[in-house]
């Protein structure tokens, strides 16, 4: 079946830097868009960034933008989210998903596959 695996989550200071990664199999990685969400606790799961299949076109949530770029390499079938100048409310935990096709969204619900996630936190 499908499967996405995040890595990269861990401890770091504000201010600090991380890269995510997620690694995909069995789609076939150029067809299709991919993104970045994230969950607080207590919190629902919140759009952060998304990618299409080309990696011409990419978005992002205000509160990350100019701090996080997304990129993806489809020779090695991965999806990365750098992520600088981090802040304690980046604090969660980061999904990567897929949705196949053309199209890329913002709504989690158009996105049919997931990984399992990666805990990021950031102390002040």
């Amino acid at each position: 079946q499908v499967q996405l695996v995040e890595s990269g989550g861990g401890l770091v200071q504000a201010g600090g830097s991380l890269k995510l990664a997620c690694a995909v199999s069995r789609l076939t990685f150029s067809s299709v868009g991919m993104a970045w969400f994230r969950q607080a606790p207590g919190k629902e799961r919140t759009f952060v960034s998304n990618i299409n299949w080309s990696g011409v076109s990419t978005y992002y949530a205000d509160s990350v933008k100019g701090r996080f770029t997304i990129s993806r390499d489809n020779a090695k079938n991965m999806v990365y989210l750098q992520m600088n100048s981090l802040k304690p409310e980046d604090t969660a935990v980061y999904y990567c998903a897929a949705s196949p096709g053309v199209l890329v969204f913002t709504n989690p619900g158009r996105y049919a596959y997931w990984g399992q996630g990666t805990q990021v936190t950031i102390s002040s």
